[in-house]
């Protein structure tokens, strides 16, 4: 057999096949479903009830709540109540209810596993691939088929492999990454095929770092963000109550041929911005030292996990929020915030001024109450900052790294977390 990427072992898998070829259209059997429920129940019970049909295993389906959270108004509360009278009617046990954001959730309560075939009703469910797993966002019409069969067809995808060596600098993270290969190659750099990150400097990263690599994938045109499962997997896996799994059989093999190769020296990656309303206006945090800043926001599941709260929390710990900004802060999930609040790192974001927000999609996705304000400028730990999605469209909003918001909140202008560090 020749020579197979990641990617086509993880699909050859799922066809039930030995091998499978980039452009080759396959069945694949889905291992396991996502739905939230902004695009999950309230979107796929109608068509569900019309074609009379059933889920074919509820074991296999894997619902949070997240968007519509707090329910604070009359079409929240029947959103969020259509999700919980549907997982009762599904049978679907696994019910996450106001607990975090799905795509930190769904790892974190030990659904994933090298290996597997997923499919998540959000365009962020790349984030799946971290754990060497090939997850990719559908929309609710084909989550409808997948509920019904079990199946969905897929176009192999080429493979494109992203290369860091080295290590990353201190006060650079997965999200200075990302933003850095959206602004070098564009929002379709990806292609909508599968991008793996690999080298030295990405193996050094934890489980939470890789999980906003392959979230960000999103916004870098990829179908699936995959990274070969290692020891740190295993790690973070077996703490999820995962027992045991595959890191020798899910990486790509030496010679696979690949759509692209690109190779960067992590030790040279500055922190990067990206300026509104493109994650691909990127560039060096330097470009944009001394923009002013309303607010700073520590949130999402690309900015909002353990790990990022602990990067707010070294450049926060001892200082104070600057006159005149407010730094919000909602943790991914609440495992996350709780795990963060024994351990100190809650207090340093809270005690130097930071509001303290519900573990839900909140300003991110531009839902509830939280929305920026005409003329208001933010800098975000989100992952988009189109026009418009986070509040008026006259709001502009930066998107960085955790570490960098926190600069921003404490200096009130754009600053580079490294003088802080």
């Amino acid at each position: 057999m020749s020579a197979q990427t990641l990617a086509e072992k993880l699909i050859a898998r799922a066809a039930r096949r030995a091998a499978v070829t980039p452009g080759e259209i396959v069945t694949c059997q889905v291992d396991l479903a996502m739905m939230h429920d902004s695009g999950g129940p309230r979107r796929v019970k109608p068509m569900l009830e019309r074609l009379g049909a059933k889920v074919w295993d509820p074991e296999k389906v894997v619902v949070i709540t997240d968007h519509y959270l707090p329910a604070n108004d009359d079409e929240s509360q029947r959103i969020i109540a259509t999700a919980r009278e549907w997982v009762r009617g599904a049978g679907v046990k696994r019910f996450y209810d106001g607990i975090g954001i799905c795509h930190v959730v769904l790892p974190e309560q030990g659904h994933l596993k090298p290996g597997m075939f997923v499919v998540g009703g959000d365009s962020h469910s790349p984030t799946g691939g971290a754990f060497g797993a090939y997850m990719f966002g559908v929309g609710a019409t084909e989550m409808v088929g997948v509920l019904v069969t079990g199946e969905i067809w897929l176009k192999v995808p080429h493979t494109i492999v992203v290369e860091w060596d080295g290590a990353f600098g201190d006060g650079v993270s997965a999200k200075d990454v990302m933003l850095f290969l959206c602004g070098r190659f564009g929002m379709d750099g990806g292609r909508y095929q599968a991008v793996e990150y690999a080298g030295s400097a990405i193996g050094r990263l934890g489980m939470q770092e890789r999980m906003t690599l392959a979230n960000m994938t999103a916004e870098f045109g990829g179908q699936a963000g995959l990274v070969a499962p290692d020891e740190v997997t295993r790690a973070y896996l077996a703490a999820a109550g995962v027992a045991e799994i595959d890191t020798a059989t899910w990486r790509t093999d030496d010679g696979a041929q690949l759509a692209a190769h690109h190779c960067f020296d992590g030790a040279a990656l500055a922190p990067q911005v990206a300026a509104p309303h493109s994650p691909a206006n990127s560039a060096p945090v330097g470009a944009f030292r001394g923009v002013r800043v309303d607010t700073a926001y520590v949130g999402a599941c690309t900015g909002a996990k353990l790990a990022d709260l602990r990067m707010a929390a070294r450049v926060l710990r001892g200082r104070r929020v600057a006159s005149g900004v407010r730094l919000l802060v909602a943790p991914a999930s609440l495992r996350d915030q709780e795990t963060a609040r024994a351990e100190g790192t809650l207090a340093a974001l809270l005690d130097a001024g930071g509001k303290l927000l519900p573990n839900a999609c909140g300003a991110c996705a531009g839902y509830g109450e939280l929305r920026f304000g005409e003329g208001e400028v933010a800098i975000s730990s989100t992952a988009r900052n189109f026009k418009g999605r986070m509040g008026a469209a006259s709001s502009e909003v930066y998107l960085a790294s955790p570490y960098t918001v926190a600069a921003a909140a404490v200096t009130g202008r754009i600053a580079d977390p490294r003088e802080l560090l």
